[in-house]
């Protein structure tokens, strides 16, 4: 928790003053028994309504200025608790983009997501509640007994035995739950991973008709997390019970021995009142400050799980070169090995292989062969193991990761589109572009009868994730959105494979057009038969480097897929 009270620093203000009201508001509290006490011992005794009158002006008074202090701190500690946690979700976020592809997948998404939403959440909770009641209650169960003692001593040792037999009852229920409260949240990102693996992967599971078994899988974990909630719960539950008992038990002995002073004539009867009101008031804050513990542990373990992914750091240590005169070997590999976090063994090894300035290169393999894994090692997703990966002659590592990254443009396997007009998806690869550059990048693209069966144009609403789109309509407007920077190196990563044969054909055409080096990853032999260089990989190895013609004539591997694909009357 520690480590994320710096976002806190811009509401010292805040943080002081919602405590202090609280406490301005516990001490008109306090003096409300002995009110009740006055108008009880002289008011009524006495018959004197004028008395009683004023002494319930000074209640009302009290209840008035307890309640304006009340709502002031509520609303600094509402106001510094949203703001830290604003901040929090802000920073967090920022510093899960500046991890590299090797810790996201460390990590995995369903964690992150619980640690933005649900962990963040748990901690403004936390932060709010120890604002508001973190002095109060203590105040209040302190007050509360100094007070019982400046009215009878003897009778305040009641006071001393409840606090005690309550604490015990309290403080040992929960050392008991927090363990659990934390098996609950460690249970709770099981059942988001499951959630957001079935969600992703729906079409599969349909497909397949897996709907059952994959039901079954998420009912036995939520089952898991429902049984250990309803366990702690139960445990939880024995809070008030316990408390009523105990506090019940020391109003009627206090009762019980009021009577017996009274009697003497050592109380009157509205000081007895005044220790029963006390009683009640230690009862309720120690009921608040159990639960303010539990919430500030839970909140604590969810700081912990926050600040451990701060705590990592990008594998991808940023470099300091942004500017470099441009080489005529744009990329090169130099004897390249990759092998993923975790991994027995290499994905990549012994890639060495040169692209110059305007070619296109071919990557080629089977499925699982370490196609994308060799082009994600350009923009640095993924840091090569061994060996080295030029881009205009200067190893990527000494790149800033920004001025790299701005000379590539990257069209992944999965066509993403965000929730936007078609202007503002295409504008991610470039933000200043303008209407004309877009539409020579969607031209490019071959996305053009796209926009023109949209009445809208440019402004066309795109759903989230491009669910209005069709397969291939979707991969023409990505590539677009990386045409439309200009990149020195253009990567498409099996990006064309929603595309009919003569679309892809023009679509390579329009590109070979431009100046970029092109990297196209694909499966189907007639995308990379016009390159000027073909990689062709088999299990993280390159088996044959060369032209079309050349592949056919050397590479056994190639020939399997480049005959797999074309029927015989075809070859001839």
């Amino acid at each position: 928790m520690k480590k994320l009270a710096l976002y806190l620093k811009e509401y010292r203000k805040e943080c002081v003053l919602g405590p202090l009201f609280k406490m301005l508001e516990a001490s008109f509290e306090l003096f409300v028994p002995l009110v009740v006490a006055s108008i009880i011992d002289v008011g009524i005794a006495n018959g004197d309504g004028g008395y009683i009158l004023r002494m319930c002006g000074l209640l009302v008074l009290l209840g008035a200025v307890g309640l304006v202090s009340s709502v002031t701190a509520q609303y600094f500690a509402a106001k510094a608790a949203v703001g830290f946690a604003a901040k929090l979700k802000s920073a967090l976020f920022a510093h899960i983009q500046s991890l590299s592809y090797t810790e996201i997948d460390t990590l995995g998404t369903s964690t992150m997501i619980t640690r933005m939403t649900s962990d963040v959440n748990q901690v403004q909770s936390g932060v709010n509640l120890v604002l508001r009641l973190f002095l109060r209650s203590p105040f209040v169960v302190l007050g509360a007994m100094v007070m019982a003692f400046t009215i009878d001593a003897r009778i305040a040792l009641i006071f001393a035995a409840a606090i005690i037999a309550l604490s015990i009852v309290v403080f040992g229920i929960m050392l008991i739950s927090i363990p659990l409260y934390k098996k609950v949240q460690n249970r709770l990102d099981g059942v988001l991973g499951a959630t957001r693996s079935n969600l992703t992967g729906v079409r599969v599971i349909r497909a397949f008709a897996r709907e059952p078994q994959e039901i079954g899988a998420f009912t036995e974990k939520n089952e898991a997390l429902a049984k250990t909630q309803r366990f702690v719960g139960r445990i939880s539950a024995l809070m008030n019970p316990l408390t009523y008992v105990l506090i019940n038990a020391a109003i009627i002995w206090l009762i019980w021995a009021g009577a017996v002073r009274v009697d003497t004539g050592l109380l009157t009867q509205g000081e007895v009142v005044a220790l029963y009101n006390y009683m009640s008031q230690i009862l309720v804050e120690l009921i608040k400050l159990a639960n303010l513990i539990i919430t500030i542990t839970k909140s604590a373990a969810c700081a912990n799980r926050i600040a451990g992914v701060f705590e990592i750091r990008s594998s991808a240590v940023n470099g300091s070169r942004t500017e470099v005169a441009p080489d005529v070997e744009t990329v090169r590999f130099d004897n390249v090995n990759l092998r993923y976090h975790g991994a027995a063994g290499d994905s990549l090894t012994g890639i060495d292989f040169t692209a110059k300035r305007g070619d296109t290169i071919g990557v080629i393999g089977g499925t699982g062969s370490g196609k994308s894994s060799l082009v994600n090692l350009i923009p640095r997703f993924y840091d090569a193991t061994g060996g080295r990966v030029l881009v205009d002659g200067v190893d990527v590592r000494e790149y800033d990761l920004h001025a790299l990254r701005e000379k590539i443009g990257v069209v992944p396997q999965h066509a993403v589109l965000f929730k936007g007009t078609i202007r503002e998806n295409i504008r991610w690869g470039k933000p200043d572009a303008s209407d004309q550059e877009i539409m020579q990048a969607l031209e490019t693209a071959q996305a053009m009868d796209v926009l023109r069966a949209k009445p809208q144009g440019l402004d066309t609403l795109i759903e989230q994730g491009g669910r209005n789109l069709s397969g291939g309509q979707r991969q023409r407007l990505t590539i677009a959105r990386a045409l439309v920077r200009k990149p020195e190196i253009l990567i498409l990563d099996d990006s064309a494979s929603a595309l009919d044969y003569a679309t892809d054909a023009r679509l390579r055409q329009a590109i070979r057009k431009t100046d970029a080096t092109v990297f196209i990853v694909s499966q189907r032999a007639s995308s990379i038969m016009y390159a000027d260089k073909i990689i062709v990989l088999d299990d993280g190895v390159a088996v044959g480097t060369g032209t079309h013609e050349q592949l056919m004539q050397s590479c056994a591997v190639y020939q399997e897929i480049y005959y797999s694909q074309f029927p015989k009357e075809e070859r001839a």
